[in-house]
């Protein structure tokens, strides 16, 4: 069987976390069509940043440019239709929680094309944040979720998705970062001189929380003023170098001798002043990851995040936007060798770099056998009955759901919550099920 999978892309972050899927899709020989929403739509975001990444020129580019979430998300809806109407895909592909995701999995499920979203299962539980809306219902609607660890795993369940949809693959951050490091090395530079011996803190700062908030904003420029052990790389972008400017704080930081602001750069070079550094601060989400995956201690300038699992491995402090904690934080690391090395060794919970496998291997096995067509259910009319009990013999979770036409959802062990892998031993744990019987 011949299979023709659709990648929906919006945004510098999608393009890069996809690249590597698209990759090991051109490697399998599948056909595929890339659609653009257009959300960056300059050329440094368009027709360049495909070059620079050596990949092909999307199929299609529905142009939506910039405009509000709703104006954004309509325009995406109505042209995503459009492409999908023709080219009937078997597969769509959304990655992480924009509004090209959301756009994609809305219209793929009315349109009973089955939907894997790759970076499934984040949460901030923070209903304020566009982001997560737009990753709860992209959840909603898809059918296939590659997630990055076991904690996203959980949360897909706490919601109600079957474990059996949900793949545990790790992140195509890593697969990327260690695919566009090397072209960085071979196509980048860093934006302006390096002296040797130089302690760089690449610093990121955009999220509205942080940068339309004067008190939070002073705190974190007054912080960054005390942080003068080290060259700080502030590549600002022009909102919020606007809204320093609208607090009278844009001077200040231009005239600290160890801050050094520029524009902001391309991906490669990015990149590539990443690998160069010896600490990130960020209140990116994406960026939170690469710094794990690069074995680079990161502060967070945020009080919760959803990538709770790069602090539970110890590579990442969120310091939020109070002056003491960020300055208190930072000399800590700085200044205790083995709590530096502690944060750069940290294991990174998002795998070694072969996600975008995993994610191709599954995607296959599944069309292979016939199980991502979206029919209606043939066993409507069975009555599901949630129970819960304790298991006393040597049993895994196939063998137990096999010999008693029943699903399991979830998996407890000293008051932990498992999830429910096929071959995991259920003696002396407490098992969520779902039993069915016919009406």
């Amino acid at each position: 069987m011949n299979m023709k999978i659709a990648v929906i892309i919006g945004t510098r972050p999608e393009i890069i976390k996809m690249a590597p899927v698209i990759d090991e899709i051109e490697k399998r020989n599948i056909e595929y069509i890339l659609i653009h929403t257009g959300q960056h739509y300059d050329h440094e975001m368009s027709d360049q940043f495909f070059l620079d990444l050596d990949l092909r020129k999307p199929d299609y580019n529905i142009g939506v440019g910039s405009g509000s979430h709703g104006e954004q998300t309509a325009n995406m809806i109505k042209g995503i239709e459009e492409v999908l109407l023709s080219e009937k895909p078997d597969l769509v592909l959304v990655q992480g929680d924009t509004n090209a995701v959301l756009s994609g999995a809305i219209v793929s499920s009315k349109l009973h094309i089955p939907v894997g979203h790759v970076e499934a299962g984040l949460r901030s539980y923070d209903k304020t944040m566009p982001e997560e809306i737009n990753r709860e219902v992209a959840d909603v609607c898809s059918r296939m979720f590659f997630v990055p660890t076991e904690e996203s795993a959980l949360n897909l369940i706490f919601a109600g998705i079957d474990p059996k949809d949900i793949f545990i693959t790790g992140n195509t951050v890593v697969d990327a970062c260690i695919r566009n490091l090397e072209i960085a090395k071979k196509k980048a530079k860093i934006p302006f001189e390096m002296n040797e011996g130089d302690t760089i803190l690449t610093l990121t700062m955009h999220r509205a929380e942080n940068v339309d908030d004067p008190k939070r904003l002073q705190n974190i420029v007054d912080a960054l003023m005390e942080l003068d052990d080290v060259t700080i790389i502030f590549p600002a972008h022009p909102r919020t170098v606007k809204t320093l400017k609208k607090y009278n704080l844009f001077e200040k930081m231009e005239n600290a001798d160890h801050i050094k602001l520029i524009k902001p750069v391309g991906y490669l070079d990015f990149l590539l002043l990443l690998s160069k550094s010896k600490f990130i601060m960020t209140d990116s989400g994406g960026l939170q990851e690469e710094a794990i995956t690069l074995n680079i201690p990161c502060m967070t300038l945020r009080y919760n995040t959803e990538r709770p699992e790069t602090v539970t491995a110890g590579g990442n402090v969120l310091v939020g936007a109070e002056k003491e904690k960020i300055v208190d934080t930072f000399k800590n690391i700085l200044n205790n060798p083995e709590i530096y090395s502690k944060m750069s060794e940290a294991k990174n919970p998002y795998g070694n770099g072969d996600s975008a496998l995993k994610t191709l291997d599954t995607i296959l096995k599944l069309f292979n056998e016939n199980k991502l067509k979206i029919d209606v259910p043939e066993d409507i009319m069975r009555i599901k009955t949630r129970k819960m009990a304790e298991i006393s013999e040597n049993i895994t979770v196939e063998d137990f759901e096999n010999s008693n036409d029943l699903e399991v959802r979830m998996v407890f062990e000293n008051g932990e919550v498992l999830f429910p892998h096929s071959n995991l031993n259920l003696n002396g744990k407490m098992v969520l099920f779902d039993n069915f019987k016919l009406t």
